[in-house]
């Protein structure tokens, strides 16, 4: 409608002194022509803007352009609506498993779906207004496509990158918080983007990392682990009364520690060497959690070990008191004996002779030989 009026004003300012053929043509350069077209265009634009058709064409193009803004929201609300509603049903289906359930990963796949139907729509509102403005769309679009195909050709990582980034997303491989080792790096994932995505290991190295090169994903947070402690036992100590300590130390881990998820078995031997042997156990825990689970249980059972050498040092300490406690008895009673069989000995020699009887007194000489008589 403005080009029609446009090209309508300009027509009639070069159709003016073609009107009324008979009239004579003034000079060149005189200045009475230029008035007169001067004069010509006003009168011809002055038509145009009290001409009721042309404004009545001008509000038909605003009020269409009107309802294909308000069209174009509407839509983009009904295509929220309709997001958010999918998104909370598929929340809903996997809440049965905790593990599966991640709220972050439906607020990200929300909003990237929400910002792709803005963009969609909007750039169709663009064009449907750029049309009813009078402009030819087949150069326009012919345009943008050799633009977007070289944008293509020189941006392939790029695009790559948020593509991947996008099915990683939405098929959910992985969700912020999760560990997981993408090549040779491992750690906890911190951001998801659709370009890059960063990790931050143990020790606090962060890593960003292009989308578009990741193609092979150890997840370590999707389900239950498994902890595998390898504890080794002297050959001194008996197997049996090895597996009975490891399994006394065990009792409570399940019940003091909410990440273990079951009771840790005990597997028997797995390596012997002629001054140690291995003894296995495993327990199912949280996902991510190994590390803390085995690092417990080594601590319990070094726990139980060292209570167990402790009682038998006190045991053989008390044995030994005892035996040493025996002997000293047994000296104390054998230098009694001894003290009394010395003292019965010498007991009549030591009598003076106003306290000797008669026959102490008078030596017996039936028993000495006849010599002596």
């Amino acid at each position: 409608m403005f080009e029609g009026f446009l090209s309508a004003a300009t027509t009639s300012t070069a159709t003016d002194g073609t009107e009324g053929g008979s009239a004579p043509e003034a000079p060149a350069g005189d200045p009475s022509e230029t008035v007169q077209e001067a004069l010509s265009f006003t009168a011809k634009l002055w038509d145009q803007v009290t001409d009721p058709a042309m404004w009545w064409g001008i509000a038909d193009t605003a009020i269409r352009i009107v309802l294909i803004i308000i069209l174009a929201q509407i839509a983009i609300r009904i295509a929220y609506k309709v997001i958010d509603r999918a998104l909370l049903k598929q929340k809903q289906d996997s809440g049965e498993n905790k593990f599966r359930v991640k709220p972050r990963r439906f607020v990200t796949i929300g909003k990237l779906l929400k910002n792709m139907v803005v963009i969609v729509l909007n750039f169709m509102m663009l064009m449907l207004i750029i049309s009813e403005l009078g402009y030819d769309l087949a150069p326009l679009i012919a345009g943008a496509g050799v633009i977007g195909l070289a944008i293509g050709f020189g941006a392939q990582s790029l695009v790559k990158d948020v593509i991947t980034g996008f099915f990683i997303v939405f098929e959910d491989q992985f969700a912020v918080g999760d560990v997981v080792q993408i090549a040779t790096f491992k750690g906890t994932v911190e951001v998801i983007g659709l370009r890059t995505t960063r990790l931050r290991n143990w020790n606090g190295e962060v890593y960003a990392i292009p989308n578009g090169t990741i193609t092979n994903v150890t997840n370590f947070s999707l389900a239950d682990a498994k902890a595998v402690i390898d504890i080794p036992m002297s050959a001194d100590r008996a197997l049996d009364e090895a597996t009975h300590l490891v399994a006394n130390s065990l009792e409570k881990v399940s019940d003091e520690n909410e990440k273990v998820l079951g009771t840790p078995k005990i597997h028997g031997v797995q390596t012997m060497t002629t001054g140690e042997y291995t003894l296995r156990v495993t327990v199912s825990c949280s996902p991510n959690a190994q590390a803390e689970v085995e690092s417990l249980i080594r601590g319990e059972v070094k726990r139980a070990m060292e209570r167990s050498d402790a009682l038998k040092q006190a045991l053989a300490e008390e044995a030994e008191r005892k035996a040493q406690a025996a002997e000293e008895e047994q000296a104390r009673e054998s230098a009694a004996a001894s003290s009394e069989i010395a003292e019965t000995k010498t007991e009549g020699l030591g009598k003076p002779e106003s306290e000797k009887t008669d026959a102490e007194k008078t030596p017996n000489t039936e028993d000495k030989p006849h010599s002596a008589k």
